[in-house]
């Protein structure tokens, strides 16, 4: 029975989460014009995996107690180098794909090696290497555009519908996380990861690998930025340098992560509980669109709907005195 308390109370923002998303999607759908058929689900997976990704590389940095400003420039770098790469044949659109996702990794390095050599905090130096990265994307897109030669076959793939319903990229984003996330969760990097996150002094004490622990989280935060980016191309056939888009998406993947109960102090929470935001916040967002709200009235509705989430995420813990009965 403890067991059981112990893990509602673990999961307990996951939860919140995947609750909001059923009952704003429910809503969505049942006010939709065309109701709930494959080609509104598949929109709308479309649009809530693209966050889902960019949160799930947000995830890996906040679990170290660290955050990343820079995954939406990663991304949009991403998609502006995607736009150009990904032409030709399948093998050229596989060595691509390839560059995006190195490229992807390189950033994430760079990052870590700074946060971990330089000593400075990581919101100072991923605003400045999210400035490089827009830089370079400004560079590589100026105007919004792609390759004469795109290859649109993988894209349809990837964003269409496996058997003519279920939304392709909700289930690469199923394989993404059985492939990465649940392995990394029970390495021992991972729980290296969690550990620096929960008292960066005490692990070190302690014996735990911090400094490859922060690497591999920046890294694999660069990594996921990349495949955000890809999609964003996979969607649009185009690349386009946009700061606007490359800042909501930051903003949006740190609220995402929290309204998925991990904790911007680090050592608490999980991907999965992300991905729960991601999806929530976008389907509040198809909401308020599906209402015809004003668009400048949106971004206020969904901040309200985030601070309800926050504030009942941790309203137990103003009904104890010992947070160690929470647990009990």
């Amino acid at each position: 029975m403890n067991g059981l308390r112990y893990r509602v109370a673990d999961q307990r923002g996951m939860l919140l989460a995947l609750a909001i998303f059923i009952v704003m999607f429910a809503l969505y759908v049942a006010n939709h014009p065309a109701g709930f058929t494959p080609n509104v689900v598949q929109t709308a997976a479309n649009k809530g995996v693209l966050l889902a990704l960019v949160a799930m590389a947000q995830t890996f940095v906040v679990l170290t107690a660290g955050i990343d400003l820079s995954v939406g420039m990663i991304f949009i770098l991403a998609n502006c180098l995607a736009s150009y790469l990904l032409v030709g044949t399948p093998v050229t659109v596989a060595l691509g794909v390839s560059g995006v996702l190195l490229t992807g990794l390189a950033c994430g390095a760079v990052n870590g090696l700074l946060v971990i050599y330089g000593r400075l905090q990581p919101i100072v130096i991923t605003i400045a290497t999210g400035a490089v990265f827009f830089g370079i994307a400004l560079w590589l897109r100026p105007y919004p555009g792609s390759a004469d030669e795109f290859s649109s076959d993988l894209a349809d793939a990837l964003t269409g519908k496996v058997l003519g319903v279920f939304p392709a990229s909700l289930l690469f984003l199923v394989v993404v996380v059985l492939v990465v996330w649940v392995p990394f969760r029970r390495s021992v990097t991972g729980r290296a990861v969690y550990a620096v996150g929960s008292s960066e002094p005490a692990a070190y004490m302690s014996g735990v690998p911090v400094k490859r622990a922060k690497f591999t989280a920046y890294v694999l935060s660069g990594l996921f930025a990349a495949i955000g980016g890809l999609f964003m191309t996979f969607f649009t056939y185009s690349g386009e340098a946009s700061m606007a888009n490359g800042n909501t998406y930051t903003l949006s993947s740190i609220a995402a992560v929290v309204l998925g109960g991990v904790s911007l102090f680090g050592g608490r929470g999980s991907a999965i509980g992300a991905i729960f935001g991601a999806l929530a916040f976008r389907a509040i967002g198809d909401l308020l669109f599906v209402f015809d709200l004003d668009p400048l009235w949106q971004p206020l509705f969904q901040g309200v709907v985030l601070l309800l989430a926050v504030s009942l995420g941790a309203a137990r813990l103003f009904q104890v005195r010992n947070r160690l009965d929470l647990f009990g």
